[in-house]
């Protein structure tokens, strides 16, 4: 039995160590909004947060994951930085299908956090591992912006 610290509750798991973090979530604990996308973590739809940091899912096993804050789509609200991102990304109508929005939201939130201003290029280069089938490119970038209260900066 292993216990991880997922949305600020201790969670028990009774899953091999080399399960991906990812199944443990989706098929285990039942927390849906990670998406699987590509199981190589070249999408990014499988993003979570390990003590802050984006973090791939899909290749990350529960071992990597003890002792570390785990913090899912579920609950980015309740940070205020999440919040802002997700009030943008529902200003600015983003999703468009919806699939990799969760990854993307939890990508931003992480940028933000570390950079609370940053410039276009900072926004490419930390949303680059974030693939979108149906292009909301500018429309991400716009909600970045508008989060960090920017939304006329260029870079």
């Amino acid at each position: 039995m292993i216990t991880l610290n997922i949305n600020g509750k201790p969670r028990q798991i009774d899953l091999p160590t080399d399960t991906p973090l990812l199944w443990a979530l989706r098929d285990y604990l039942g927390l849906t909004g990670t998406k699987f996308g590509c199981g190589m973590a070249l999408c990014g739809a499988c993003t979570v947060h390990l003590d802050g940091e984006p973090a791939r899912a899909c290749v990350t096993p529960i071992s990597a994951a003890v002792g570390k804050k785990i913090v899912t789509i579920e609950a980015i609200g309740q940070d205020a930085t999440g919040q802002k991102v997700q009030d943008a990304w529902l200003t600015l109508s983003v999703p468009q299908c919806g699939y990799c929005q969760s990854g993307q939201i939890m990508a931003a939130t992480a940028l933000l956090k570390q950079n609370p201003k940053p410039s276009d290029a900072d926004i490419d280069k930390a949303m680059s591992g974030n693939i979108c089938r149906c292009g909301t490119y500018p429309r991400i970038r716009a909600a970045i912006k508008q989060a960090a209260g920017s939304t006329e900066r260029k870079s």
